[in-house]
């Protein structure tokens, strides 16, 4: 089969790789496509650190069972199976978990062929747009940042950052109710989106303080210190963005503000179902959020003009059966 093999930073190629065989309770799934997530790219570029020589990336997929046609998406999050967590649903939290697309072990969805645990295999309806169910992972980390900021009826939310995952806790933050979301992005281009999507999208120079919750998608010091500036007192702040491993914290603005600060980190698998069952009701606004699209042979390329900043699209979908 074809992969789309990572040799370091800015350097990915498509090659022949031997066809994977599912052992003991694993499933074969024929990719269809799978979204470039903010996380590969950086993982391209060298940034994070987090992807390795030799690695085949990819986590926002949908595919098909080889040899049934059953159309299915990926919860990319594998538990141990074992553990307190596991038994629980929360398998993000598992100390031995494995995370298909960041595991340099795991040949991965850019490829079109992949092995997973049919634990983690959720089947979806076969008439809905094939696309959205590349959408399902992003969605999912953006909902349970939602949840985790435990956004409802009563808050003002506040998105940092109006890329995909910003895009997806804008969209969670009105699934669960929110009273106002608004959506700092300097982008005019991602504005514009977020306006198709109903939103209001904000220049960040023109957000207020009044946000009860605010998602950071962007997850650097500068968008922390927005957060702090733009909440109101006792507010909770969920840091989902992962721009950077480190940032620096205006403790005070915790402290004597009395607000809260959270980690997101992918999703309970349940909270992942949920999504996917979401998706499937084909909710309005889906249709505008893959704005490119490539075929395996064109990834390397698309990869290239996003980190260069030449390709002007939010989330791009790599077709791993096309040329």
């Amino acid at each position: 089969m074809r992969a789309l093999v990572f040799h370091g930073p800015g350097d990915l190629r498509v090659e022949q790789v031997p066809d994977p065989v599912p052992a003991g309770g694993e499933v074969l799934i024929r990719v269809a496509a799978t979204g470039i997530c903010g996380s590969d790219l950086h993982g391209y570029t060298g940034e994070n650190g987090r992807r390795h020589p030799g690695q085949v990336m990819g986590h926002e997929t949908v595919g098909r069972v080889e040899g049934e046609g059953t159309l299915v998406t990926v919860n990319p999050v594998i538990g141990c199976g074992d553990c307190p967590q596991c038994a629980a649903g929360t398998e993000q939290l598992c100390a031995r978990r494995r995370v298909i697309g960041v595991d340099p072990t795991y040949r991965s969805a850019f490829a079109e062929l992949m092995t997973v645990p049919e634990r983690n295999v959720v089947v979806l309806p076969a008439d809905i747009p094939i696309e959205y169910g590349a959408l399902v992972e992003p969605l999912a980390v953006g909902y349970h940042a939602a949840k985790r900021g435990g956004v409802g009826p009563d808050d003002r939310a506040l998105v940092i950052g109006g890329g995909p995952i910003g895009q997806a806790c804008a969209l969670a933050a009105r699934r669960l109710g929110a009273a106002a979301v608004v959506v700092s992005e300097p982008h005019p281009g991602r504005r514009a989106l977020l306006s198709r999507l109903g939103f209001d999208a904000t220049h960040p120079s023109d957000v207020d303080g009044a946000a009860t919750v605010v998602l950071d998608a962007v997850g650097s010091s500068a968008s922390l210190a927005a957060a702090l500036d733009r909440s109101t007192l006792g507010a909770r702040v969920v840091l989902v963005g992962m721009n950077a491993p480190q940032v620096t914290l205006a403790a005070y603005a915790v402290s004597t503000y009395e607000r809260t600060i959270l980690g997101s980190f992918c999703y309970p698998s349940a909270e992942f179902r949920e999504t996917a069952a979401w998706v499937a009701t084909r909710p309005p606004g889906l249709e505008h959020l893959v704005e490119g699209r490539a075929g395996l042979g064109g990834a390397p390329d698309a990869f290239a003009a996003l980190a260069a900043g030449s390709l002007d699209a939010s989330k791009v979908l790599v077709f791993c059966g096309e040329a």
